[in-house]
Order: C-alpha cells, then sequence, then structure tokens
C-alpha cells in the first residue's frame, strides 16, 4: 500500500472506514480537501488512528472514507 491515490480512489478502494494516510496533498483552492495521498494503514480503529497521528506529529492523517465526505457519528464529540 504505499500507491499514490486520489480521494475518490481511497474512498471507492476502502468505503466507509477509518483510513491512515501519509503524504497528503490538499487541493490548491481548499486546503481542507484532499485530492491524494498514500494510504498507510486500513481496519484501523479511529482511536488507534488517531493516535498514530499524535505519535507521528501529524504525519500520519486519520481520515474517514464516507463516500458523501459526511461526518460520521461521534466525530465531534
Amino acid at each position: 500500500m504505499t500507491e499514490r491515490m486520489t480521494w475518490t480512489e481511497i474512498a471507492k478502494a476502502y468505503p466507509n472506514q477509518w483510513v491512515g494516510l501519509t503524504d497528503v496533498e490538499y487541493k490548491p483552492d481548499n486546503y481542507s480537501t484532499i485530492q491524494s495521498a498514500v494510504v498507510l494503514y486500513t481496519d484501523w480503529s479511529k482511536d488507534d488512528l488517531q493516535m498514530e497521528q499524535f505519535k507521528t506529529d501529524g504525519k500520519v492523517i486519520a481520515e474517514y472514507t464516507n463516500p458523501n465526505r459526511l461526518l460520521e457519528l461521534g466525530v465531534l464529540g
């Protein structure tokens, strides 16, 4: 899992799950929207990915692959 993928490809390959991303490139006109990234981790819990994000000083980004980019229940809590 080291090839760069677009966000659409990531969401299609790993639907409705948490993934750990690295080497994230954001859209130039919207720095909160992922354009592409390298998927490092799949099948990890949100908590485990967030801990990995913390341990790597943000080099791993935890994202949920909801195809509509809607917030998962509990994300804000």
